[in-house]
């Protein structure tokens, strides 16, 4: 497909249809990126996504226990005040 940058403001922009910005899941937020001869627009990655699922994965396997035995500190021996 091909299409024409326009004058918006101090700005070029371009139009993008509607059937093409559903096509790639692009909504109100997106990334974008250039590089040489190329600019790239992206959704936004949700921070977390996943986090939930890959914790309840790791809790069957057992995998979600300390790596090595607490260490005590001076602060939990001489500062911390119950």
């Amino acid at each position: 497909m091909k299409g024409r940058l326009v004058q918006i403001g101090n700005s070029r922009g371009v139009r993008l249809p509607k059937p093409l910005l559903e096509e790639a899941g692009l909504t109100d937020e997106v990334e974008i990126r250039a590089r040489k001869g190329v600019i790239v627009i992206e959704r936004v990655g949700r921070p977390r996504t996943g986090w939930a699922e890959a914790a309840r994965q790791l809790r069957k396997r057992n995998g979600d226990r300390l790596v090595g035995a607490p260490v005590r500190t001076r602060f939990d021996d001489k500062e911390w005040r119950w």
